[in-house]
């Protein structure tokens, strides 16, 4: 294993990692597929509330028909990079467009009529995966694609700084869930407007007045998990859990199943579960399985969402504003 366990943490750093025997611990709470010759379906109930190990290509040919209500996948990016020990390196745009149709025509099968996708991607790779969207017109329509400003990047000499990605959005249908008063934004009124000294659309609160307001597709209230948030890893292209919880409330109800392709390190299972939804995800590297149940585990007695409380998204991840939604 390349986890940095032994490497001294500053005495902040809350970063995940196992020790040995967590290690031993861990490798026996997912359902490994490696391997595997059996061309035989899992039942549904194999699979539910599990982290698969094993290629994507691979177990979803083991995944039982339309089982799953929403599918969250974040494909690596057509960029180099070394996700501890499987490194990716980039291929032309043709390459690119056909393992995206490849592991979307895949999963496609095993979703629901009326389920709901994103797929995360940098800008590079959003021009190809959005091309190869559209072209799936007779199965898939596309809906959105959203920006988020994840507020972390290199700096570049001769360029702007990176610090932007986008998800698409699509469904398989005309009928799907989108539940926009889970998802709305709470921002602080900087001019309240009254009638008859009442607010008008907006509250007054002893912290302050706030609004609550319909989530447009640019996102600037996210942070990329850093090394003092309980939900970090050493994963090189984690995901919030707040941008992935804003997309289960929107895309899916409590007790529907969410599917992710592509887990890393369990982002999308371990929101999943804090927003009482059922999870599959595969992911090919053992190590990123074992984080993941680990951070399963610890959503047992643990279901925060950091700038997320109290059913309201909060403008930043400040204490105060996480204490006053849950008070």
């Amino acid at each position: 294993m390349t986890d940095k366990k032994n490497t001294p943490r500053a005495p902040r750093n809350r970063t995940i990692s196992l020790t040995p025997d967590e290690e031993q611990y861990y490798k026996k709470k997912y359902l490994r597929l490696n391997g595997q010759q059996s061309a035989a379906v899992l039942p549904p109930e194999r699979i539910y509330d599990k982290t698969i190990c094993g290629d994507t290509f691979d177990s979803m040919d083991l995944l039982p028909a339309q089982f799953a209500d929403l599918l969250i996948a974040d494909p690596p990016y057509n960029m180099q990079k070394n996700f501890h020990g499987n490194k990716f390196s980039p291929v032309g745009d043709d390459a690119y467009a056909g393992y995206t149709r490849s592991w979307l025509l895949k999963a496609l099968p095993l979703l629901k009529p009326d389920a709901s996708l994103y797929i995360c991607c940098d800008w590079k790779s959003s021009l190809i995966i959005g091309t190869v969207l559209k072209n799936l017109d007779e199965k898939l329509i596309v809906r959105n694609r959203i920006t988020w400003q994840r507020e972390k990047g290199r700096g570049a000499k001769s360029n702007w700084k990176n610090s932007m990605e986008d998800i698409w959005f699509a469904t398989k249908s005309k009928k799907y869930t989108f539940n926009l008063d889970a998802v709305k934004i709470r921002r602080k009124v900087v001019a309240p407007y009254r009638i008859d000294g009442r607010p008008k659309d907006w509250i007054e609160t002893p912290q302050g007045n706030f609004r609550d307001t319909c989530p447009g597709n640019f996102w600037d209230d996210l942070s990329v998990p850093y090394w003092s948030m309980p939900e970090n890893t050493d994963h090189p292209t984690q995901k919030p859990e707040k941008l992935v919880a804003r997309l289960i409330l929107a895309s899916s109800n409590p007790g529907d199943v969410v599917f992710d392709p592509f887990l890393g390190s369990g982002t999308t299972s371990v929101t999943a579960k804090k927003l009482g939804r059922r999870y599959v995800g595969i992911e090919q590297n053992e190590l990123y399985c074992m984080w993941a149940e680990k951070r399963l585990e610890q959503a047992d007695s643990d279901k925060t969402i950091q700038g997320f409380s109290g059913g309201v998204f909060w403008e930043r991840n400040t204490g105060n504003l996480r204490k006053t939604a849950a008070d």
